[in-house]
């Protein structure tokens, strides 16, 4: 079977039918009337809803049930009047819903479920130019119109790259995932056209390569890719993908236009990453002969895009803490699920020597070295001070020789940020080895599998 053929096989798996296109702009339609009749009945005639995003556009992978409606508001419309009254507009129309919740990002909306469609309520300044925005979502009306004049006849092009980057695990701006947003993949094929040509172009990318589609010139960025946003030259679209993100999809992209790859459609639909039970745990640690770890604690009820910045900044600072203390961290990532959070780290070792070198000044720098070596001559060292490489030195004990010792004792000198922090206050418990099994969770030994960068057949 050729690529071309393979490419339709996957078109007709992703692309929405008719009857399931016509289902969502039904509920799209509702829900606007019902934004447009709650405004009305307030006097507020100058309100209106709006869908955007892929909905809107066309260029949404079948299953995926994601609405954006925006309640607009005047952009004289203040910015406590926006969160206040939009929030009650979106709260009334949302009472019609299954159920409902509020989130906070720079302004709060409402995250609702309407039959299996879930929604996003979203006020927002009907602004005149992208350059006037007060808000960071008001430039998502900007982003519709520029896809929709421009994305007539490549929406297939657009579910292909889509879906690629799904496979590929690199699909999604959010802070979690680091990679393309949707709106980054329509620009990519409005840029290339086709979407083998984006993987054509991708195979050449470097760091630091530039896609200006309006030729507005701004090139003040520092980030893997630069995609300058059409309609607001200072911003660039690329600004969550990271340096992994993008390699990993330069790789993919070269595996998809090998001749002699087998099966490009598991490119596109990867099997499932199968779970580590326990022999599998005990046998891969034991080949590996490393020291696991986990740090766990309650996870906080808040937006991911608030607590993985949290959860990523607690990891780099636990490697951080180990590393001061000695302990070489091999690998570490973060895991959430079932209301915890599991900070997973491998050591080379979790034990050292109760005994470590302290390095003192160099002997002609008299002034610190006499204070150095007089400190020591009061049997404050597990040795005499002696010369080394032209430097005082004098061995020591450790004060932490364990790293689970460590983390139990000093975690709270790390930087947590307020959520995290709070609840790690609240308890922790630190586990070790084959005490990483007590996490009951389907889901977390799927982890574990890309953890130890596993296949999913291994």
């Amino acid at each position: 079977m050729t690529k071309n053929n393979i490419l339709t096989q996957i078109l007709d798996r992703i692309k929405p039918t008719a009857y399931e296109q016509q289902r969502m702009q039904k509920v799209a339609d509702h829900i606007i009337s019902l934004v447009d009749q709650v405004a009305a009945s307030s006097g507020l005639t100058e309100v209106s809803g709006a869908l955007v995003g892929s909905a809107a556009r066309g260029t949404w992978i079948s299953g995926e049930h994601d609405l954006d409606i925006f309640i607009m508001f005047p952009e004289e419309t203040s910015n406590d009047e926006l969160k206040n009254i939009g929030l009650r507009i979106a709260r009334q129309v949302a009472s019609n819903a299954d159920r409902f919740e509020e989130r906070y990002a720079e302004h709060p909306y409402i995250h609702a479920f309407f039959d299996d469609f879930e929604v996003d309520l979203v006020p927002c300044f009907r602004v005149g130019s992208a350059a006037r925005i007060k808000s960071a979502v008001d430039r998502t009306p900007f982003h519709n119109q520029f896809i929709l004049e421009r994305i007539r006849g490549l929406e297939d092009e657009v579910l292909l790259l889509k879906q690629f980057m799904k496979g590929a695990g690199v699909y999604g701006s959010d802070l979690r995932t680091g990679g393309f947003s949707g709106y980054l993949a329509e620009l990519l094929i409005i840029r290339y056209g086709t979407f083998v040509a984006v993987l054509e172009a991708a195979d050449g990318w470097k760091p630091g390569i530039i896609i200006d589609i309006m030729e507005h010139g701004n090139k003040e960025h520092n980030d893997p890719l630069v995609m300058v946003d059409p309609t607001d030259p200072a911003r660039n679209v690329a600004a969550a993908l990271t340096l992994d993100r993008f390699a990993c999809f330069i790789d993919r992209a070269r595996q998809y236009l090998c001749p002699s790859v087998n099966d490009p459609l598991e490119q596109f639909f990867p099997g499932m990453s199968v779970p580590l039970n326990d022999a599998e745990f005990d046998i891969i640690t034991g080949k590996r002969g490393t020291s696991l770890m986990a740090v766990v604690f309650d996870s906080p009820d808040v937006v991911e895009d608030v607590l993985y910045p949290q959860l990523f900044m607690l990891h780099g600072s636990i490697c951080e803490l180990l590393s001061r203390y000695g302990f070489q961290v091999l690998n570490g990532d973060v895991w959430t699920g079932d209301g915890v959070v599991v900070v997973v780290l491998e050591m080379e070792v979790k034990q050292l020597p109760p005994v470590k070198k302290h390095l003192g000044p160099p002997v002609w720098e008299k002034s610190h070295a006499g204070s150095f070596k007089q400190k020591y001559l009061q049997n404050k060292g597990l040795s005499k001070v002696y010369i080394e490489k032209g430097r005082y030195v004098v061995d020591v004990g450790r004060k932490y020789s364990d790293a689970a010792e460590l983390l139990r004792n000093e975690l709270n000198t790390c930087r947590l940020g307020k959520h995290v922090g709070k609840n790690i206050q609240s308890g922790f418990k630190v586990l070790e080895g084959r005490e990483l099994r007590e996490i009951d969770s389907h889901s977390f030994r799927e982890f574990l599998t890309g953890f130890f960068h596993l296949n999913a057949d291994e």
